[in-house]
């Protein structure tokens, strides 16, 4: 039997990059995905035809995650379609890199309503599903940067290191419901935002990463869908590394 059989998931920022990934495993593994993106572009188009190759039910949603109304819209759509929501990742991200004295308050403010904010409305769209049928999983995607700080990031790592303390709050909250909520934390994961920066930045990174190489959005998917499983039925409250040694 596959891991996630008959699960359903809504995955937020899944039209590409790490989302995609976690979407086509969970598909791969049995799930029913739907994927919110901010539009049903050429990607999300893409995504949504490469899940309906595993024969699984999916559907592709455009929304603002940040916008609690039209989420609350998708999240009824989802439960009129798909019949239940058994697994939330909240995967929305962006950046707006910049040091501090020239950090605008709108770079500030984006990034944490997109990243943290999200997993706000996301959330509470969802928890009153899981509480009735006692039964889910929340994941949310922080970052090794929400652990350990990074110059250049002070929006970025504050907004991540916020899902940790959110996601301890939930578990928290919702374990005697039996929902389950666990934050992953990649690391220097090969993306298309990545493979954009300066070769002497990847360089760097790599020097201080132990296993001495990047990580892959598989690698982030096989432990999203170890997390979503029943095989990770005792696990809660934890912010768990993907980053080959970096954080140590």
């Amino acid at each position: 039997m596959k891991l996630l059989e008959n699960k359903t998931a809504v995955i937020t920022g899944a039209a590409r990059g790490i989302g995609k990934a976690i979407a086509l495993k969970y598909a791969q593994e049995g799930a029913n995905v739907a994927f919110i993106d901010l539009n049903y572009d050429e990607s999300a188009i893409e995504t949504e035809k490469e899940l309906q190759s595993f024969g699984t039910k999916c559907k592709a949603y455009a929304g603002n995650v940040t916008n609690s109304e039209a989420m609350n819209a998708i999240i009824e759509d989802v439960i009129a379609n798909f019949g239940k929501i058994d697994i939330l990742v909240n995967n929305a991200g962006i950046t707006r890199d910049k040091l501090l004295m020239r950090m605008s308050e709108e770079d500030w403010d984006i990034v944490l309503n997109v990243n943290l904010k999200s997993a706000f409305i996301m959330t509470k769209a969802v928890q009153s599903y899981m509480i009735k049928q006692r039964n889910g999983v929340i994941l949310n995607m922080s970052s090794v940067v929400g652990i350990s700080g990074n110059a250049g990031q002070a929006n970025y790592s504050s907004s991540k290191a916020g899902l940790i303390g959110f996601t301890k709050s939930i578990a928290k909250e919702l374990g005697s419901r039996n929902v389950r909520c666990n934050a992953i934390a990649p690391g220097f994961i090969e993306t298309v935002m990545t493979k954009q920066l300066p070769e002497e930045v990847i360089t760097d990174y790599l020097k201080k990463i132990p296993l001495r190489k990047s990580g892959q959005a598989e690698d982030v998917a096989n432990l999203a869908t170890f997390l979503a499983s029943d095989m990770a039925n005792y696990i809660t409250g934890q912010a768990i590394s993907v980053c080959g040694g970096l954080q140590i």
